[in-house]
């Protein structure tokens, strides 16, 4: 799914973990994350705030112990020690690289021996963490983010008295669409910036978008000409596309009108049993008039060579067609429902509101009736009424 950070207003982690929750991230499903961690002298809290004529999420974490300056390698042992989903391990250890090296660069230094200071902190590891988990959690795959204002003045820091936007901070935004100048004070904080970066963020507007569910994250600051909310829009078009599951497969087919008829059979349950997800046999008119079947296989694209030498093995036909072609899938699951033939597998397709079919299994089946001494099609009709 696409999302569009409409970052008017700027972007920090806060503000980012906020529209996330105000999107539909389960904040219970975030604090368990953190508890993996070992991170126990943090509270998070979601509540709401009126910013102007904009009612957001507004996240907060709350610590209670002093915090450490760590280290690039010592956050990455926090993230790698605690359970996550792997994409959002990598999503969050890629953002504090970026953060490293950015900060690296600034100070002349290598990645492992930069000092975080601020964003070593325990708030800025749950941003991060947090900001991954909504991004995992919402099906998001591609961010796209408006042109950025980059605020002005200067702001305290470890090391001094430094310009808005911190060095780190403009490093980390090289390449992407930005407003000098724009509002005051510190608009896009380090941590922002760093997810826009380790999360792979395209400047710009998508190129094709329908607006969808609307998130709204509050930030800390009280700014005179606007609100201080991110707002993350959700990619409409992109989720009614996603309704049915989609892959990319092969069509492998020939022509061929010189092969006993018994050999179709052999030679399509060969091509089953090397992954093929269909074999059909279609009667076709040859060269001539003469009558003549079509092989046709739709199979993954790397069994591809596969599949052609088992056809070229196994049949007189001396050249394949192939081309590749999408595939749009219902959900599919493969359940046993209990009849008075015993169990029967039968396999479920969609549901919710997705068509729903019902599917007996032919072997399941047939060892059914086989075992009791009943029709193929007395079984088959047990199976799905079982199946509701």
């Amino acid at each position: 799914m696409q999302a569009y950070f409409d970052a008017f207003s700027g972007i920090s982690g806060d503000m980012t973990v906020g529209a996330l929750l105000d999107l539909g991230l389960p904040l219970a499903d975030l604090e368990r994350a953190i508890r993996g961690l070992g991170l126990d002298d943090c509270e998070l809290t979601l509540t709401r705030k009126d910013d102007g004529a904009i009612h957001a999420a507004k996240f907060d974490v709350r610590t209670t112990a002093a915090q450490p300056e760590r280290t690039f390698p010592t956050v990455r042992a926090i993230l790698e020690r605690g359970g996550l989903p792997p994409r959002v391990r990598e999503r969050a250890v890629e953002t504090f690289r970026a953060l490293a090296e950015a900060e690296a660069k600034v100070h002349g230094t290598t990645p492992d021996h930069v000092h975080f200071h601020e964003v070593g902190a325990v708030d800025a590891i749950v941003d991060i963490v947090g900001a991954a988990l909504g991004i995992e959690t919402l099906a998001i795959d591609a961010i796209y983010v408006s042109p950025l204002p980059l605020g002005s003045g200067t702001v305290e820091s470890a090391h001094g008295t430094i310009p808005i936007p911190g060095p780190a901070t403009i490093e980390l935004l090289r390449g992407f669409a930005v407003r000098p100048g724009d509002g005051e004070g510190e608009l896009v904080t380090p941590t922002g910036a760093a997810i826009l970066r380790g999360f792979g963020a395209v400047s710009g507007a998508p190129p094709s978008f329908v607006a969808g569910r609307v998130g709204y994250g509050a930030g800390t600051r009280r700014l005179r000409d606007r609100p201080n909310v991110l707002r993350i829009i959700l990619d409409e078009a992109s989720r009614r596309a996603e309704r049915y599951a989609a892959d990319e497969m092969l069509v492998i087919e020939t022509d061929i009108d010189d092969m006993s008829a018994e050999v179709y059979g052999h030679v399509s349950e060969l091509l089953l049993a090397l992954g093929a997800a269909d074999v059909t046999l279609v009667p076709t008119q040859m060269k001539k008039g003469r009558p003549g079947v079509r092989l046709h296989v739709l199979a993954r694209p790397e069994l591809r060579d596969a599949i052609a030498a088992a056809i070229f093995a196994e049949t007189t036909t001396i050249g394949l067609r192939f081309h590749p072609v999408g595939r749009l899938k219902l959900e599919r699951r493969i359940e046993e429902v209990w009849t008075v033939y015993g169990p029967i597998a039968v396999k479920i397709a969609g549901g919710g509101d997705q068509p729903r079919t019902v599917a007996p299994e032919y072997e399941s089946c047939r060892a059914a009736a086989e075992r009791h001494r009943v029709p193929l099609r007395v079984v088959y009709d047990a199976a799905r009424r079982a199946a509701g």
